[in-house]
């Protein structure tokens, strides 16, 4: 394994979400990373766990805008 870049604009935040499970709406505090907007573009909140804080993988398609 070896780093390929470090990614310095990015902040590690915890904050809680919202998530609709069937009829059910929960809410929990979940860790997450912020990514910058490109070109005046809003900030996306990318998830780093699961509801029940399972990690999972940074992707952008898990972003929240």
């Amino acid at each position: 394994m070896k780093v390929l870049r470090i990614l310095s604009d990015v902040r590690l935040v915890i904050a809680e979400l919202e998530v609709h499970l069937g009829e059910d709406v929960r809410n929990s505090p979940t860790l997450c990373a912020v990514l910058p907007g490109v070109s005046g573009a809003p900030d996306q909140v990318v998830p780093l766990s699961t509801p029940d804080g399972r990690p999972i993988f940074m992707k952008i398609d898990n972003a929240i805008t």
